[in-house]
């Protein structure tokens, strides 16, 4: 049974390194489903098949070639050295802000009078991943906060829609609004457009999608590449502790191996520094809509479905930033166009688990634990932490001015064990996880 493999996390190096090898029939990466016709046809033909196999065979054992031939140029330094050549910040005359509230806000398009969560998908499973650990939120001094629940609508979010990625998942590749100039795909994404905004208008008026949010703020500070967050601003009881990957690649004079713990007042400098965590969605509905279009074999507006509540989803996360930001104090004056937030020209950064400043998916469990996740808005982690629905966003806050986004890349065994040890998981835990990382 021949493979094909396409998608927007896949490539064909990828495909070539990471699957062809490890399964016998023809493995093919497809770039985008109007290639799939003429890969398939030769796959299906007597004549031609032998062919194209071969050919694809030799031609992805050449890619992996290449792939090994540039890991071993990329040189690691010991995990010692990345630590001595962390992001260099100036504690001595920085002030953090200081959040005008601790603990959770819940935000959602409907107010009930107890929101409940839905049933994880991973009930039904024999066995639980042991570091998901119990449901039971962790608790801090604040909770009462948590019984605030703040009203908004669809629309509110719908201004902080980038339709940019909307058009690149019907493979239309363009900025918008500038797409609908391009003369080869923009009258079809001013076609796609104009659909989504009367599905979307739709959606808004029957109230067909709900979404659900939550934030909120811990006194935290920086232990080595952790960050530990505390029940109060005593800091005497720790509440949680979130763990951290350093960079590892040898890098050039002048720049740095960074990890998100550097952007934390770290224990030694006794400030008092924050450190914030949030949930959204915007994906409750939206498999049961789909279904609706489907089962009427309506493909084209189950498709539609998905990718608005997506969009929808990363709005409803823009939004609750920019919430953050006024309620941290540092974002209140902020003057940005539509264009310059869409463009995250603000102050902060808010790295999710599973991206490439943070590529460990299992911290998303203690995240969840401590926004009681579910409950709040009806997210529920998988076994393997994928989030359901899956229109939903989840990360962490970072105020400082010099937080910036970056990519962990690859790792190596001493980092391995020192992040296991610091996790209180085995090495080969942390191996399965973190797989794409391994520099061994």
């Amino acid at each position: 049974m021949p493979l094909l493999i396409g998608g927007a996390t896949t490539s064909r190096a990828h495909t070539a390194v990471k699957i062809a090898q490890h399964y016998r029939a023809s493995t093919v990466h497809v770039l985008d489903a109007s290639r799939a016709v003429g890969v398939v046809s030769n796959l299906l033909s007597d004549e031609l098949k032998g062919d194209f196999d071969a050919k694809t065979r030799a031609d992805y054992a050449r890619l992996r070639e290449e792939h090994a031939s540039k890991s071993r140029e990329k040189k690691l330094v010991t995990l010692g050295q990345a630590r001595a050549n962390r992001t260099p910040i100036e504690w001595a005359d920085y002030i953090p802000p200081k959040p005008e509230f601790l603990g959770a806000r819940i935000y959602s398009t409907v107010i009930p009078s107890e929101v409940e969560g839905p049933r994880r998908p991973s009930d039904d499973a024999s066995s639980h991943d042991t570091l998901r650990g119990p449901s039971t939120p962790l608790r801090s001094a604040q909770d009462d906060k948590r019984k605030e629940t703040r009203a908004i609508t669809l629309d509110d979010l719908i201004a902080y829609i980038d339709w940019s990625p909307f058009f690149h998942t019907w493979e239309l590749r363009g900025r918008y609004p500038a797409i609908f100039d391009d003369p080869a795909v923009g009258q079809q994404a001013r076609e796609l457009f104009d659909d989504a905004q009367k599905l979307l208008e739709r959606i808004c008026s029957e109230k067909l999608l709900t979404a659900r949010g939550v934030y909120s703020f811990w006194p935290a500070k920086a232990i080595g590449d952790d960050v530990e967050v505390y029940t109060d601003e005593t800091r005497t009881e720790r509440l949680a502790t979130f763990h951290f990957l350093r960079q590892q690649m040898k890098k050039p004079p002048g720049q740095y191996n960074h990890c998100l713990a550097d952007f934390i007042a770290p224990e030694t400098s006794q400030l008092c520094d924050y450190l914030g965590g949030f949930a959204v969605t915007a994906g409750i509905g939206a498999d049961e809509l789909a279904k609706v279009f489907a089962d009427d074999h309506d493909d084209y507006n189950a498709i539609l479905t998905k990718a608005l509540a997506d969009r929808l989803a990363e709005a409803f996360a823009e939004f609750l930033h920019r919430e953050v930001r006024g309620a941290w104090g540092f974002g209140r004056d902020e003057k940005l166009s539509q264009e310059e937030l869409l463009r995250e020209k603000y102050r902060g950064i808010r790295p999710a688990a599973g991206y490439p400043a943070s590529p460990d998916h299992t911290e998303k469990s203690t995240l969840f634990r401590l926004l009681d996740g579910e409950k709040a808005t009806g997210i529920a982690l998988t076994e393997s932490f994928a989030m359901h629905p899956g229109a939903s966003v989840s990360g962490l806050y970072f105020s400082h001015p010099d937080s910036k986004y970056f990519g962990v890349g690859k790792i190596g065994d001493d980092q391995v064990r020192d992040y296991a040890e610091r996790k209180k998981v085995s090495a080969e835990y942390v191996e399965k996880w973190l797989a794409p990382n391994l520099d061994y």
